[in-house]
C-alpha cells in the first residue's frame, strides 16, 4: 500500500476552508443587506477561516499532485470535520450557540444535512445566522467535495479517488454526464444550484418572503431540514401551494441528478427505464396511499397541531399532509407540517420503518437508498431459485446489466454495517438514559440522517435534551451515515494505516 500524500492532504484541506470561509463572507453580506447587527463577527469569522486555509495551502505546496484510494478516504473525512469545525465560528462569535456539545451537534447537523436541531427558538436568530444555518446544509447536500474536484485539475490534482471516497454508491451506476470526472461535478453543480434557484423563486411566488424562499429551498435541496421558522414548513400550512411547491423538489432532491439532467436534456427514455427511479415512485406511492387511508379515517387534523387543515376538504388535507410526511422521511428531508408521531401509532409505526429507506442513489438524500433495498429484495428472490437448481448460473440483473457479485456483497455488506451501527447506536444512546421510542428513534434518523425522530426528540421537539454524550454519539452516527459508513470507519482499522 503506497504511503500517504500528508501534504496533499494539507493542500486540499486548506481548499476547503477557503470555500468555507467564502461561504461565510455570503453570509456577512446577508448580515449587511438586513443589518442584524451580526456582520462584524461573521466577516471575522471568514477571515480567520480563509487566512488558516490560505496558510496551510502555503505551507504545504510543494507536493505531489497524484491521489491514491487511501489519501481519498482520509481527505473526504478530515475535510468534512474541518468544514464542521470551522463552521462553527459564526454561532460561536455572535453568541448564538457557545456550548461546544450543541455547536458540534448543531454543525454537524447542517454539513451532513440532518436536520436535526438543538435550538428552541429559530427565530430569534439573526437573519444572517439563519442562512449560514441553511448555508451549511447547501454545501453539505451536493458535497463540498465534489466542488472541490471541478477545482482540482486546474491544479493538476486527479479527482476520481475523492468522487468514489464521497459518494460511494454501489458501483452499478455507471452512467457520467461527462467521461471527465471533474466537468461532472461541474454538471451536477450546475442543476444543483438551478434547481435551489427554481424553488426560491416558486416559493416566493406562492406567498413566502424571499428571505425564507431561499433559506429554506438551500435546505431542501440539500436534502437537509433545517427551515428559517420554529414551526418548519407547517408555518405555512394554510397556503397548500407551498407545501405541493415544496414536495415536488424534495422529490427531485431524492432523485438521481444524473437521471434530473437525462430529463432536462430530453431523454426521457432513460428516466423511464430505469429500475431504481420506478420502484422510488412506487415506494412512495404505496406510503401515501396507506398514510393518507390512515390519516383520513383515523384522525382528525382539527385536533391535531395542523393548522388550517381543511383548506380545500378533509380528503385533501389528508392527501396532503400524507404525502408531504412520507417523501420528507424517504428523501431523509426532514421537514414537518406537523407532529406526525401524535396521529395514529400505525403511521408512527410506518414512518420509522421508512427512515431506513433512503432516496435515490446520486442523489442529495441519506439512508440505505431505494438501488441498495432493490439489491437485497432481488438477490433474496433468487436465493430461492438457487436453492430449487443449485446448478443453474442464475445472475442478478439491474438495468438489464448483470449486477456482479462483489457488489452483490458489498451491498450486503454494508445493510448488515448499518443494522449493527443503528443497533449499537440505540443501545448507546438508552444506555444515556433515553426511552425505548426515542433511543431508536434518535439513532434511526442520526445514522440515516432523517433529521425528527420519535418520542421525546420527535417533530415538535429538539435533540436540545440529549446528554452532552449522546451529542456527540449523534453527531458521529450523523458522519458516519453522511460519508455511507465505511470511508469513515475504514479509518478505525488497523489495516488502513500500515504502509507496504
Amino acid at each position: 500500500m503506497s504511503k500517504l500524500n500528508k501534504k496533499l492532504i494539507f493542500y486540499i484541506i486548506g481548499m476547503l476552508l477557503i470555500f468555507n470561509g467564502g461561504a461565510m463572507l455570503i453570509s456577512s453580506l446577508v448580515s449587511l443587506i438586513v443589518n442584524d447587527g451580526a456582520i462584524r463577527e461573521i466577516t471575522l469569522s471568514a477571515v480567520i477561516v480563509i487566512v488558516l486555509g490560505c496558510l496551510i495551502m502555503t505551507f504545504s505546496k510543494n507536493n505531489i499532485r497524484q491521489i491514491n484510494k487511501r489519501d481519498g478516504y482520509l481527505i473526504v473525512t478530515i475535510g468534512w470535520l474541518t468544514m464542521v469545525f470551522s463552521g462553527m465560528l459564526p454561532y460561536y462569535l455572535t453568541n448564538s450557540i457557545t456550548y461546544f456539545p450543541n455547536l458540534l451537534f448543531e454543525t454537524m447537523s447542517g454539513y451532513t444535512t440532518t436536520g436535526s436541531t438543538i435550538l428552541n427558538d429559530i427565530e430569534a436568530l439573526p437573519k444572517s445566522i439563519v442562512f449560514w444555518r441553511s448555508m451549511t446544509h447547501w454545501l453539505g447536500g451536493m458535497g463540498i467535495i465534489v466542488l472541490a474536484i471541478a477545482i482540482l485539475p486546474l491544479l493538476g490534482i486527479g479527482g476520481m479517488q475523492l468522487f468514489s471516497a464521497e459518494s460511494p454508491g454501489t458501483g452499478i451506476n455507471g452512467d457520467k454526464l461527462h467521461p471527465r470526472i471533474s466537468d461532472t461535478a461541474k454538471r451536477l453543480w450546475m442543476i444543483y444550484v438551478g434547481l435551489t434557484i427554481t424553488e426560491t423563486v416558486l416559493l416566493n411566488l406562492a406567498g413566502m418572503s424571499f428571505f425564507d424562499a431561499i433559506n429554506n429551498s438551500m435546505s431542501n435541496i440539500a436534502s437537509g431540514g433545517f427551515s428559517s421558522r420554529n414551526a418548519s414548513i407547517g408555518y405555512w400550512n394554510n397556503i397548500p401551494i407551498i407545501q405541493y411547491i415544496v414536495i415536488v423538489f424534495m422529490f427531485l432532491a431524492g432523485t438521481n441528478f444524473i437521471l434530473i439532467y437525462f430529463g432536462l436534456t430530453g431523454k426521457i427514455k432513460k428516466i423511464i427505464k430505469d429500475t431504481e427511479f420506478k420502484w422510488y415512485v412506487s415506494f412512495i406511492s404505496i406510503f401515501v396511499i396507506i398514510s393518507t387511508i390512515s390519516l383520513y379515517s383515523s384522525v382528525d387534523l382539527t385536533q391535531t397541531d395542523v393548522i388550517h387543515p381543511q383548506v380545500f376538504g378533509k380528503f385533501e388535507s389528508s392527501f396532503r399532509h400524507a404525502l408531504f410526511q412520507v417523501v420528507a422521511i424517504v428523501t431523509t428531508t426532514g421537514f414537518v407540517t406537523g407532529d406526525f408521531t401524535s396521529w395514529t401509532p400505525f403511521l408512527t409505526m410506518l414512518f420509522f420503518g421508512i427512515m431506513f429507506m433512503g432516496g435515490s442513489s446520486g442523489s442529495t438524500s441519506g439512508g440505505v437508498k431505494v438501488l441498495r433495498h432493490l439489491i437485497l429484495i432481488k438477490n433474496g428472490i433468487l436465493e430461492f431459485k438457487r436453492s430449487l437448481h443449485p446448478n443453474a448460473i442464475i445472475p442478478l440483473r439491474h438495468n438489464n446489466s448483470v449486477v456482479e457479485k462483489p457488489i452483490v456483497i458489498h451491498v450486503l455488506a454494508f445493510f448488515i454495517l448499518y443494522l449493527i451501527l443503528f443497533i449499537i447506536g440505540a443501545g448507546v444512546l438508552s444506555l444515556l438514559g433515553l426511552d425505548f421510542t426515542s433511543a431508536i428513534g434518535g439513532s434511526a434518523s442520526s445514522i440515516g440522517n432523517v433529521g425528527p425522530a420519535l418520542g421525546t426528540l420527535g417533530p415538535i421537539s429538539n435533540f436540545d435534551s440529549l446528554p452532552v454524550l449522546g451529542k456527540y454519539w449523534c453527531a458521529f452516527l450523523m458522519l458516519v451515515g453522511r460519508l455511507e459508513l465505511f470511508t469513515v470507519l475504514i479509518l478505525f482499522t488497523p489495516y488502513f494505516w500500515r504502509d507496504r
